[in-house]
């Protein structure tokens, strides 16, 4: 079973981007808190999220750097050919839902309609 479970907080900004099919996905990098450790000191990893299709619409559109959310999905890795022509591995979580724990209108004085969040297709491409 590969299944992921993850609350933090975004690193910076979304970035929504598409594939050469026009499949729209958007990447984040979400800072979890580990337990404390022997020293007292909490230790924090950063992992990187993709979100696809609708979903990564509304989490470009509603989270920011700083947003606090949950997410449930996979972790996947994948290799490519750098332009220098060496193969890089990227080991990165699969996200099948976010939770927008907080949002961009938390912080501002108008509040975020939810109502017109985008239906999720839950046919992804992996």
């Amino acid at each position: 079973m590969n299944k992921v479970f993850l609350i933090g907080n975004l690193t910076k900004d979304p970035e929504l981007a598409s594939t050469s099919n026009g499949i729209k996905f958007c990447r984040f990098t979400l800072a979890v808190s580990r337990s404390y450790s022997k020293d007292g000191k909490r230790e924090t990893d950063f992992l990187p999220v993709v979100v696809w299709r609708a979903q990564a619409d509304n989490c470009a559109r509603y989270l920011k750097k700083g947003s606090r959310a949950a997410i449930s999905g996979s972790v996947q890795t994948r290799s490519y050919d750098a332009q220098d022509g060496t193969r890089r591995y990227v080991t990165e979580i699969a996200a099948d839902e976010v939770q927008f724990l907080s949002t961009k209108g938390d912080e501002q004085e108008n509040d975020v309609d939810f109502d017109d969040l985008k239906p999720i297709d839950e046919d992804l491409p992996f």
